[in-house]
């Protein structure tokens, strides 16, 4: 069975010398979206991976260094945005207007 791994929590384990993070999470109106789909497309649009976030609108994706963009969808609305990604952890918050 194939699965994204449950989302949110601490990076134990995670060596951050050799691994590219992308991590952040969902918000709409002050409040974190539970349930939206995040996903993930790289520098040509093309759809990479796709997760969705915990209750606590946390995210994480696992990538190579480069530029991406993160795209969520949610009941509530949708938003987008570039992430310049270097080896280590990336953090990112998307905001649904």
């Amino acid at each position: 069975m194939c699965g994204a791994p449950k989302q949110g929590g601490v990076l134990d384990g995670i060596d951050l010398s050799t691994q590219t993070v992308i991590q952040g999470s969902v918000w709409h109106d002050g409040a974190p979206v539970a349930g939206a789909y995040v996903r993930l497309l790289d520098e040509t649009d093309e759809f990479t991976a796709e997760v969705v976030t915990s209750p606590e609108g946390e995210f994480r994706f696992f990538a190579a260094p480069g530029t991406w963009t993160l795209r969520s969808l949610a009941p509530v609305g949708r938003a987008e945005r570039r992430v310049a990604a270097v080896v280590g952890l990336n953090e990112t918050t998307l905001a649904i207007d």
